[in-house]
């Protein structure tokens, strides 16, 4: 059993061309997704099952609609009491501890405003995201290194009044410094009554915000309604292909919008059980492993997984049970999808969207797969390639993405840029989103992903976008991971610089032979003048706390040299 029949009129289309002329979500009032999907199957199917948890240890645990039910309301309660209530904000560090999915439904059904955070936060990062989120709760996961940020932040977060950790006897290792959310939480009521009246959540209050990861300047504050869900329909559905009853694993940590794409709201509305591997450190060898224990049904992982999984031995991983691979957060370069294709038998179906929306462009399966575009628009969104006019461009030329929909408001895309008047005029003009990325389409309709405005490279009057040189170096088999910027040149603007992380085995390799190996290969596989005339050999690629590529800092620390 699953949910898509209440919210689409029409689930089955015969083809992209009918998907995309027929598709309709049902806008219900007040939606909430905690007691409309939730507590819906918990009172229909309490016992089917929701979420599978396991670590790197070997632990894991199992959990029914009943069971989030249960928790969430337990919680829902605990915060209540604690004075947290309608449009207050809880920002989440909790890791994939099952607390999270809990924890996340209890704020929805309350209709406060959930705030994930990466892990990876520092005392910094905390203190500018509870001053410019008036935060007034932080719920976090155990962890030595998350303590002592929080420890050292605490003070100086004005509006902060609260902080609980999860984990195993917290009250008595800890004393009143922290709340013992795992025992407050076995002590609160089971059954929390939705809120009526003025307390009553509306379908545009905000129910969620993400921080964007800070690619370029300080990190914004993206606002999203209570109806973000129901765009998720089009992600794990039609993209991911989530089946009722299937085991769905996105790999993401709870602090990133991928969490949102791929762990919870679309995947629980279709039926789906997330699979929550929590894990601190990403070691390719131990996903293998987990993949190969887990029998999942279908699998999503960001490309800098998939990067790092094509180097290892899959031969003794049972890609069997998998019915569909996909891929989202930066574009996937041509050489990884062959080399995963031939290791496991399955293509990569490529997705593009923002922390702003959902799903935006897609293989969504009825047409052959272009090897390197993006696919074609969701239904949706009314996107289209603009130039700096906001004229359309006609096909092969590069432009703006943006998302127009004649004034009205697509069910998914984010409501605002809170706070910040001046990238909300930048960004939307005459109720049209500029995404701030760039692509060009092709005569059968295909998008094709050049980079960030600001990635894009204008050599001696080419524009060259990163993602074309990223791909040629990529089918070398030196190259781990690279990333394709621009230096300035007196004469030509801008030349081509490739920062590379080389595979182990050719480490020892690094100098000014390979090189000149690089350039020419690169001359050989795609057009000549997009050859690198710069070569840096790194460890490591600057990266934010979602794993994309910060292209902006390697650009900033060649301008300091």
């Amino acid at each position: 059993m699953n949910f898509l029949s209440r919210y689409l009129p029409r689930i089955d289309f015969d083809s992209y061309q009918d998907f995309k002329d027929n598709y309709r979500v049902i806008i219900p009032d007040n939606f909430n997704f905690g007691y409309d999907i939730i507590d819906e199957y918990a009172r229909l199917e309490p016992s089917k099952p929701a979420l599978l948890w396991l670590n790197d240890d070997g632990d894991e645990a199992e959990f029914t609609f009943g069971d989030v039910k249960e928790y969430s309301d337990r919680i829902a309660n605990l915060l209540t009491g604690l004075g947290i209530g309608k449009g207050d904000r809880v920002m989440l560090i909790l890791k994939q501890r099952p607390e999270v999915w809990f924890t996340l439904v209890a704020l929805c059904k309350m209709g406060a405003t959930s705030i994930p955070a990466s892990f990876q936060l520092t005392e910094k990062d905390i203190i500018y995201r509870c001053d410019a989120a008036n935060i007034k709760m932080i719920i976090a996961a155990e962890d030595e290194n998350i303590i002592g940020h929080i420890r050292n932040s605490r003070d100086k977060c004005k509006t902060l009044k609260y902080v609980g950790l999860v984990g195993d006897d917290i009250s008595e290792r800890f004393g009143d410094e922290f709340l013992d959310m795992r025992r407050l939480t076995r002590e609160a009521s089971p059954n929390y009554e939705r809120p009526t009246g003025d307390a009553a959540c509306q379908n545009y209050d905000t129910m969620l915000m993400y921080f964007s990861s800070g690619t370029t300047g300080m990190p914004k504050m993206i606002a999203h309604n209570f109806l973000y869900p129901l765009g998720h329909i089009t992600t794990a559905h039609y993209w991911q292909k989530v089946e009722d009853g299937g085991r769905h694993l996105t790999v993401s940590d709870s602090g990133w919008a991928k969490f949102a794409w791929g762990k919870i709201y679309g995947q629980w509305i279709c039926g789906a059980v997330n699979v929550a591997y929590d894990t601190d450190k990403f070691v390719p060898a131990k996903l293998l492993a987990a993949i190969d224990h887990l029998k999942l049904t279908t699998f999503c992982a960001p490309p800098t997984i998939y990067r790092f999984l094509i180097k290892e031995d899959m031969s003794g991983c049972d890609f069997s049970t998998i019915h569909h691979c996909g891929t989202a957060g930066e574009p996937l370069n041509p050489e990884v999808v062959t080399r995963f294709r031939e290791a496991t038998g399955h293509t990569i179906y490529e997705g593009f969207g923002q922390t702003e929306t959902t799903v935006l462009l897609a293989n969504f399966g009825w047409d052959e797969i272009k090897v390197g575009s993006t696919g074609k628009p969701s239904p949706i969104y009314d996107i289209d390639i603009v130039d700096e006019d906001g004229n359309s461009c006609e096909d092969g030329i590069v432009g703006h993405i943006v998302i127009k929909n004649g004034g009205q408001h697509p069910v998914g895309l984010f409501m605002e840029y809170t706070g910040d008047s001046e990238t909300m005029a930048s960004s939307w003009k005459n109720g049209v989103y500029d995404t701030g990325d760039m692509a060009w389409r092709d005569s059968d309709g295909y998008f094709w992903f050049e980079g960030r405005g600001d990635d894009v490279i204008k050599c001696s009057g080419y524009r060259i976008g990163p993602f074309e040189v990223e791909s040629a170096l990529m089918t070398h088999p030196s190259v781990l991971e690279c990333a394709v910027t621009a230096v300035p040149d007196p004469i030509r603007g801008q030349v081509v610089k490739a920062t590379i992380v080389l595979v182990p085995s050719w480490r020892d390799k690094a100098g000014d032979e390979l090189k000149k190996e690089l350039q020419n290969h690169v001359k050989v596989t795609t057009a000549p003048y997009k050859y690198p005339r710069v070569v840096e050999f790194v460890t490591e690629l600057p990266k934010t706390t979602s794993g994309k590529i910060r292209r902006a800092e390697i650009r900033k620390n060649d301008e300091r040299k």
